[in-house]
């Protein structure tokens, strides 16, 4: 099996993140894999911006508590801006062996944003992209 040693998780910060969570988690206890979950505010004023980061830290450190309790190392990072271009910024600042993001199955919201953030970087990452469809 390939050695997805380094997996980086886009978390949206809502009920589809479990979805991924459950998916990525026993690969990574398998493998022995760090995963660095990621999560891009996306906000248009600096007030909605401190308020949703630090929404969205509480909502990734739960996620890293209950991975770190199965025996997974865990990264948070947290990044600002629009969420296609952050992911690929943080593709290039590090090595990652394997992206892994939840597909919304409802909601216009996400589907617009996770949907179009999804289309795009299948077309502008060279590393394997492991997409999980949500209907959360």
């Amino acid at each position: 099996m390939k050695g997805y040693q380094e997996i980086l998780v886009a978390i949206d910060c809502s009920k589809v993140d479990e979805t991924i969570i459950e998916h990525v988690a026993p690969l990574a206890l398998q493998l022995g894999s760090t995963l660095h979950l990621l999560h891009v505010v996306h906000s248009h004023t600096l007030d909605q911006d401190r308020i949703l980061r630090e929404r969205s830290v509480v909502t990734l450190e739960g996620y890293r508590d209950i991975l770190q309790k199965q025996g997974i190392t865990v990264r948070l990072v947290i990044r600002s801006g629009e969420p296609e271009e952050e992911i690929l910024k943080e593709i290039d600042e590090h090595r990652y062996d394997l992206l892994a993001m939840a597909t919304h199955g409802h909601g216009l919201t996400g589907r617009l944003l996770f949907g179009s953030v999804s289309r795009a970087l299948r077309e502008k990452i060279t590393l394997p992209l492991l997409l999980i469809r949500a209907d959360h």
